[in-house]
């Protein structure tokens, strides 16, 4: 893994350490959802700092390049994040469908009253 790529991993998960850290102090983002965001940067920075763990893993995968794996090792990680939204969303509508059916039944309601 070239240096030029060690040091952008390094500034990137400690720019993006920073940046969920004001999004807590400013209560922006939940304690649960900025967890995954700094275990993803503290594990940017792992690799960065130890590149014989994407050299291993490029191996023994069958990778070429160790700048690969950490390429898609990071969109693998975005991925199950983006599914974990797409479940939250999903969530999200159902609950919002029924609270909107209740409201219109207790209009309803008030309306033969």
């Amino acid at each position: 893994m070239s240096l030029v790529l060690r040091i952008a991993l390094i500034l990137v998960s400690f720019l993006v350490l920073v940046f969920v850290l004001k999004k807590i102090r400013r209560t922006q983002l939940y304690i649960d959802d900025a967890i995954y965001w700094i275990v993803f940067s503290f594990l940017l920075f792992v690799i960065s700092i130890f590149p014989q763990i994407a050299i291993f893993a490029a191996d023994l995968l069958g990778i070429q390049s160790p700048a690969n794996f950490v390429f898609l090792f990071m969109i693998f990680v975005v991925l199950i994040k983006l599914f974990n939204l797409a479940i939250d969303l999903s969530v999200q509508k159902h609950r919002l469908n029924r609270l909107v059916q209740k409201l219109a039944l207790m209009e309803k309601d008030e309306k033969e009253q």
